[in-house]
């Protein structure tokens, strides 16, 4: 990846951060509607009561209820919908790296595919993998903008491309595994709020990204303080991770504890676990800026690396 192939385009960047804050909007609006226990209040799908989308009808539907959460949702994520269009259209004919192209023409694909899910899953009436999935491949569409808006900034355009050292296990590997760890935790998240799982895996894999997350975060600011790139979003991990192993915690409480008998969702467990998801993910995107970063910028050193002559080993 060169960035110096493409000039900086300050509107193109502006659009591409206003995609990813609504995309953080439509992640909060999804943890709304599971922690309301709202999902089936509008049993049919891709109509709402029967009104198609973009119709005058549509967006006169009565939010009442759960219908609030399930059918203000969906209105926003036909909002991202549009929006992706024309960020995946623009990024093609302004943008000269062909791997940029590519990555808005996969976002739009990303929501595509993630707004089928969210169907499939009202239609078979929430069943816990499909939900899952649904939930799993929210974060991933996010990142994938989040990865947009690192490309398309000012920084990332004109800036050089450095070598810096890096001791084993590298920065970019580590980092890399950090990514995988937050990914599967969250996964498993989705999971257990959809009553796909017990708690005990979500658990101990939060125990198992937490030391994974500290460890890179140390690397970063004891052998990278002075670089910017890495520096600020290690510290920003860093209070994304306190924050959200409290409200993890109050999570916890509010859903297991307190509300065990509880006939419907109480208020703090629906603000807790909201704001669980949304620290979530930020810690994954913030996690993939700093991926990104050290690849870029850190060399792997010759003894993590893969000789190109090298031949798949036969098991």
């Amino acid at each position: 990846m060169h960035s110096l192939t493409t000039p900086f385009n300050r509107a193109h960047h502006r659009f591409a951060t206003f995609v990813a804050f609504c995309t953080f909007l439509l992640i909060i609006a999804g943890a709304l509607v599971t922690s309301n226990d709202a999902g089936l209040s509008v049993p049919d799908w891709p109509t709402s009561f029967h009104h198609w989308p973009i119709t005058y009808a549509y967006f006169t539907v009565p939010l009442t209820g759960g219908i609030r959460w399930e059918h203000g949702h969906r209105i926003m994520a036909q909002f991202i919908g549009l929006l992706t269009i024309v960020l995946a259209v623009w990024t093609s004919r302004i943008d000269h790296r062909p791997w940029m192209r590519k990555l808005g023409w996969a976002a739009l694909a990303t929501v595509i595919a993630q707004g089928i899910l969210g169907g499939i899953t009202v239609l078979n009436f929430l069943p816990p993998s499909i939900s899952s999935a649904h939930a799993t491949l929210g974060q991933t569409f996010f990142c994938l903008v989040v990865a947009i808006w690192l490309f398309t900034g000012r920084t990332w355009v004109q800036e050089p491309r450095m070598q810096l050292p890096s001791k084993r296990p590298s920065l970019p590997w580590l980092a890399t595994a950090a990514v995988a760890c937050v990914y599967v935790q969250l996964v498993l998240g989705a999971a257990f709020r959809h009553h796909g799982i017990k708690l005990l895996p979500h658990i101990i894999s939060a125990a198992v990204v937490t030391f994974v997350l500290l460890w890179t975060i140390v690397r970063v600011l004891s052998e990278y303080s002075q670089v910017q790139q890495l520096r600020r979003p290690a510290l920003i991990l860093l209070t994304l991770l306190m924050v959200q192993l409290t409200l993890g915690f109050g999570a916890w409480l509010t859903r297991v504890e307190w509300g065990r008998d509880a006939p419907q969702p109480a208020m703090p467990l629906v603000y807790t676990t909201v704001a669980h998801v949304a620290i979530g993910a930020l810690l994954l995107a913030t996690t993939v800026i700093i991926a990104i970063q050290a690849w870029r910028h850190v060399a792997i050193p010759v003894a993590d690396r893969v000789p190109a002559h090298a031949k798949p080993v036969a098991i």
